[in-house]
């Protein structure tokens, strides 16, 4: 007689379903027109991303970038900006209008995690992303639908930023942050590459974004505390 069949396995179990995603579209408000106060910073504001042949980011007297208060009051508004990333790969740049708002913009930086989480150690960070401007005919696109940037840190050009639609895997990690305003810490993985054992790294802020014109944005992240300047600037410039 032969060997006996092995009993039938069991199929494996479903994957969890994602949560069901509830963030809501943002607000199409139209920008008001500067102010003459809001002209007057746009001045001093417009000079610090343009990067120098040497790559060196220029700098306020005193090599003092402007606190919040004075942010604030040069007409800028206020957004939510998240850092997130597998620790191994590269880090991502999401911009929402609040935490509870699917995101207006990702970008692709071009930059590990692991390598930003320890720069941000270090001390102020400044990040540049830089394109072209587009030569007639071609159409004139809003600053932060260029698709492809190249990205300075910290005065070092060290690759390219991409903007792209987010993805699955970018919404469920703005999901589960929906009720965090501010805050760092990990969350678990999604990604088949990364291993079951990946784990997603953020850091969530507020940012208070200047548009210094359309071919100029920057955004300061704030402190928790309020009393210290910008641990990290983030510039979009067409050159």
């Amino acid at each position: 007689m032969g060997d006996p069949a092995p009993p039938p396995t069991s199929p494996p179990p479903p994957p969890p379903q994602a949560a069901a995603l509830t963030l809501v579209q943002p607000s199409t408000k139209k920008k008001n027109k500067p102010t003459k106060v809001f002209r007057v910073f746009r001045n001093v504001f417009r000079s610090f991303p343009i990067i120098t042949p040497a790559c060196k980011l220029p700098s306020l007297p005193g090599g003092r970038l402007p606190d919040s208060k004075a942010v604030a009051a040069s007409g800028g508004s206020r957004v939510t900006g998240t850092l997130f990333g597998y620790r191994k790969g590269r880090v991502s740049l999401s911009i929402q209008e609040n935490s509870r708002t699917l995101p207006t913009a990702v970008v692709e930086l071009a930059m590990q995690t692991h390598v930003l989480q320890k720069e941000m150690t270090q001390g102020m960070v400044r990040i540049a992303l830089e394109c072209d401007k587009r030569a007639p005919p071609a159409p004139a696109v809003e600053l932060l639908e260029e698709p492809l940037w190249t990205m300075f840190c910290n005065g070092k050009k060290i690759g390219y930023g991409v903007k792209r639609a987010a993805s699955e895997e970018d919404l469920h990690v703005m999901e589960v942050l929906k009720a965090v305003s501010m805050g760092a810490g990990v969350l678990p993985g999604r990604s088949e590459a990364e291993g079951p054992d990946g784990e997603v790294a953020y850091m969530r802020a507020h940012f208070d974004r200047v548009v210094g014109s359309k071919d100029s944005e920057t955004f300061y992240m704030l402190s928790p505390d309020g009393n210290n300047g910008p641990e990290l600037s983030i510039f979009f410039v067409r050159v």
